[in-house]
């Protein structure tokens, strides 16, 4: 099924303008509709301490008030800059609108996001003003849908060389499952596995074999592991050295507790990625 619906959870970041860009290639390629909304950070989550908790549970309030309108106008800029013309018709068309009625908190995106085709989200950063790992996984394990996950700098282009960083997991299988749309117009494809990074499962080769007998050329190579070198760093090497514009990843084979103690190849890939990655789980 092709991506005719396009979720763009929106905050006035630095990051914000490569994560519609992201969005605006993808929706090109499917002349898809675009919804943005604001994301706010859940007031639940503040947590009252002291005498003065009603006026600074105000200021959170005005404040995230005003980040909503500013999320709003930097949406609906972007889109009227690029004449992309808005429309509320129900039926699929290359169109944008704004949903201004979202409730608070990262979990929304999980829980909307289910109506939707795919979800656009940038890189997280270790800037407390950008992107967050919590709106990524609350996408990534919520929704049931594809994420992709935006570059911090705009890429030109999106899905014409395409790598499929497989492991043999039902991570993997899904999220290639997800990526077909894409496939089925690129005009390379590469799947790659590195030794050692894999699961139980079909091999690259037989990966490849599938995605031929659908009728997209395909090709299979194996790199062997390197001592001290995360598989993460050799994925997004061997990308950069083919000149991929689009990484298709399963996100999180291993636990996200355990990538956080030993590190991952998941977490490598949203920490260094200067692609597009599209990642499901």
């Amino acid at each position: 099924m092709p991506y005719q619906t396009i979720l763009v959870p929106t905050e006035p970041h630095d990051l914000m303008t490569s994560t519609l860009e992201t969005a605006l290639l993808l929706a090109q390629k499917f002349d898809s509709y675009i919804e943005g909304f604001p994301l706010r950070p859940a007031i639940d989550n503040f947590v009252a301490m002291d005498p003065i908790s009603g006026m600074a549970m105000a200021t959170v309030k005005q404040r995230d008030a005003e980040a909503a309108t500013q999320a709003q106008q930097l949406f609906e800029g972007f889109m009227q800059s690029r004449q992309v013309p808005r429309s509320l018709e129900t039926k699929p068309s290359f169109a944008w609108n704004w949903f201004d009625a979202a409730p608070d908190g990262d979990d929304v995106v999980g829980s909307y996001g289910r109506v939707f085709d795919a979800i656009v989200l940038g890189r997280p950063s270790d800037d407390p003003q950008g992107p967050r790992m919590l709106t990524l996984e609350a996408g990534l394990f919520e929704s049931g849908r594809p994420v992709l996950i935006a570059p911090p700098t705009a890429p030109k282009q999106m899905g014409e060389n395409v790598l499929i960083a497989w492991n043999c997991s039902t991570e993997q299988a899904r999220t290639t499952a997800f990526a077909m749309p894409l496939l089925r117009r690129a005009q390379k494809i590469t799947v790659l596995t590195v030794e050692g990074a894999t699961v139980p499962g079909p091999t690259g080769s037989q990966m490849a074999r599938s995605l031929k007998l659908n009728g997209i050329p395909t090709e299979a190579i194996t790199l062997k592991a390197e001592r001290g070198r995360n598989a993460g760093d050799v994925i997004l090497t061997r990308a950069r050295e083919l000149g991929c514009d689009l990484l298709i990843k399963g996100a999180y084979t291993q636990s996200r507790i355990r990538q956080m103690i030993f590190g991952g190849t998941t977490r490598h890939i949203l920490a260094h990625a200067s692609l597009p990655v599209l990642m499901a789980h």
